[in-house]
């Protein structure tokens, strides 16, 4: 006597489910949706960028700092780690940075509260000695991301399989010995960088060179280019050469180094595709920009 009924509550409510489950195929439904969103790319960190907002001297992030001392950290000579100061977000990306050849941490320290500032966790580092070659630098960069991810006090607040590295001179040259020894490395930035070595097939690091047309010590000819160039073509990869630049255009505060290491940092190291307008189609020659060369679009 009470079977009826109860069937056709049990219809209504596959009723209700069935077009609950169509409005959700068809876009109708809400609910779901930003989670689908944010799984499909849980790295992103901040707002949507602009260009305005990847050419400010500080993004979207406050940030704080911590020295560590040479006392404390091993095989590498010490730095300071500049981080976004709220927690709210999660864990960030990481980037070792390296000075060059005589240079010390306070070359390269512009880029530390500028990147940190666009959400990521940076580690600008001094060398055992200001004289350490590419190879050296290399793996000093990377004995600064094992001390950033395994014994810093920050270690809570990075994502130890999202990192990258750059450098300037000898260490731009270090940075592409760090990518070649640890392919897990998920981005790598070179600046007006220096090596013996010229062809690097062993990279599967993505790798954006940046050199300088008046550069006289690591001329792009026998520098940047062919470093650029001897990377595998099936790797995601760029060559930006700045126009009317110098050798020591890194060492001082740069919109053109910061905005296109921004957006590469952000594209490859937390696969934040927001920023894949800035890459491509490839930026045109400008006042400040006299080539641009790499691949599109990006593959990774």
């Amino acid at each position: 006597m009470h079977t009826l009924p109860h069937t056709g509550r049990r219809v209504r409510r596959s009723l209700r489910g069935a077009l609950a489950a169509f409005a959700v195929v068809a876009g109708l439904g809400f609910g779901p949706a930003p989670a689908a969103q944010a799984a499909a790319n849980p790295y992103e960190r901040g707002p949507a960028p602009t260009n305005a907002s990847i050419e400010a001297v500080r993004g979207h992030y406050a940030v704080s700092q911590s020295t560590v001392s040479s006392l404390a950290a091993s095989g590498f000579g010490g730095g300071t780690i500049h981080y976004p100061t709220t927690t709210a977000d999660g864990t960030f990306g990481a980037v070792a940075i390296a000075p060059g050849y005589t240079g010390t941490q306070s070359t390269i320290a512009w880029l530390g509260p500028r990147l940190a500032s666009q959400g990521f966790v940076v580690f600008t580092i001094d060398t055992i000695t200001t004289l350490d070659q590419p190879d050296s630098r290399g793996r000093q960069l990377l004995a600064a991301l094992d001390h950033l991810t395994r014994v810093s006090p920050l270690r809570t607040r990075v994502d130890s399989t999202r990192l990258g590295v750059m450098g300037h001179s000898m260490g731009g040259g270090g940075s592409l010995e760090a990518a070649k020894s640890r392919p897990s490395l998920r981005a790598a930035v070179p600046l007006t960088p220096w090596n013996l070595d010229k062809t690097w097939p062993e990279l599967r690091t993505p790798t954006l060179i940046v050199g300088a047309d008046g550069d006289t010590i690591a001329p792009v000819s026998s520098h940047a280019e062919p470093f650029y160039e001897n990377l595998p073509s099936t790797l995601d990869r760029a060559y930006l050469e700045l126009n009317g630049a110098s050798h020591f255009a890194p060492n001082s505060s740069n919109t053109t180094i910061a905005k296109y290491s921004v957006s590469w940092l952000k594209r490859f190291i937390d696969d934040d595709t927001r920023y894949e307008q800035f890459l491509c189609p490839l930026p045109r020659p400008s006042l400040t920009i006299e080539e641009y060369r790499g691949n599109c679009p990006h593959t990774s």
